[in-house]
């Protein structure tokens, strides 16, 4: 099982980026307690030079882990056909304790190494590396995190089991368990859809004020984070619904499957885009910036607004054709 191409490649990723996180995090520690860009010590100027090997690695892995997430699902779907009562990437993640918590963890890595990018192209911008402390601390918080991401996925990988029986996704998708996903599941779909619009609309109006007034880049953050978990609780109580044209099929990886023309990457690629640069105007916002960076951020803030609203446009476009070419009625 574990000598599968796409598994192989899944691995291989996850291995790279945890031996550059770990020299990236080895190298943190001396940036952290030697970096001085007022000095012009040999070492500083070593210093600086080393830099832009370790960030360029660094942002090469983190632009691979983001990929990966995306291969990692489409990889739990293709497997599903290899053991007995799965259907979708639900019953794959569902062989072992470890599945979920590798998507889970991968989830992570990808918000974190998302907006580590943003932060690192900000900080190229400056002429005095103004963010080189900042980005370097940032490193040591991801580093445990791509560790953590690579060890459980490898746990993974390597205790799946073909002779084992699973449980397809109407037997997790349903409002007869309990926890979290099944009160996102029993949630009326009028009150999903209400809730989804409302935090659309908060984004929309946070984006304008940053957009208009230049101001508000941390409402547009958090709003864009709610907007995210209200599109996931809207995907399984309601939308999905829509798509599958059927009262009763609420799980949100099935979506992703060629019988519904891979609809669920229509969904998730501008939601998960959207929030990551709504998030990253809030960041790039919220950093202490020097002087060189003052004419920069602006337009960076201004940009990530543009782009997160975009992106979130295009979620609600595709919302808006899974409801309107659906056959199934759900209101009135």
């Amino acid at each position: 099982m574990i000598l599968q191409t796409p598994i192989l490649a899944l691995l291989f990723a996850s291995a790279l980026a945890g031996l550059v996180a770990l020299w990236a995090g080895w190298f943190s520690f001396r940036v952290l307690r030697h970096w001085d860009v007022a000095s012009g010590s040999r070492q500083q100027l070593t210093l600086e030079r080393s830099t832009q090997l370790v960030s360029t690695l660094f942002g090469f892995v983190m632009l691979i882990e983001i990929a990966t997430l995306f291969l990692f699902v489409f990889n739990a779907d293709r497997m599903a056909a290899l053991f007995v009562g799965a259907m979708c990437a639900v019953g794959t993640l569902n062989v072992n304790p470890y599945g979920f918590p590798a998507l889970y963890l991968k989830i992570a890595v990808f918000f974190a190494a998302a907006l580590w990018l943003i932060l690192d192209r900000l900080d190229r911008a400056g002429y005095d590396y103004p963010l080189t402390r900042l980005k370097y601390a940032a490193i040591l918080g991801i580093a445990p995190l791509v560790l953590a991401s690579a060890a459980t996925e490898l746990a993974y990988f390597a205790n799946l089991k073909t002779d084992v029986i699973t449980s397809c996704c109407s037997k997790l998708y349903t409002p007869a368990n309990e926890g979290l996903v099944a009160d996102m599941t029993g949630l009326a779909p009028a009150n999903a859809l209400w809730l989804l619009a409302n935090a659309g609309g908060a984004v929309l109006l946070s984006g304008i004020s940053v957009l208009w007034l230049g101001r508000g880049e941390r409402l547009l953050a958090f709003f864009g984070a709610g907007l995210f978990f209200a599109a996931l609780t809207a995907i399984v109580s309601v939308i999905s619904l829509y798509v599958y044209d059927h009262p009763n099929h609420h799980c949100p990886f099935c979506l992703l499957k060629r019988e519904y023309g891979y609809f669920g990457y229509a969904l998730y690629l501008p939601l998960f885009a959207g929030t990551v640069w709504a998030l990253g105007a809030g960041l790039v916002r919220s950093i202490p910036c020097g002087d060189s960076l003052a004419a920069v951020v602006p337009e960076a803030v201004r940009r990530l607004t543009v782009l997160s609203l975009t992106a979130f446009l295009l979620f609600g476009v595709a919302v808006f054709w899974a409801v309107a070419r659906s056959h199934l009625i759900l209101l009135g």
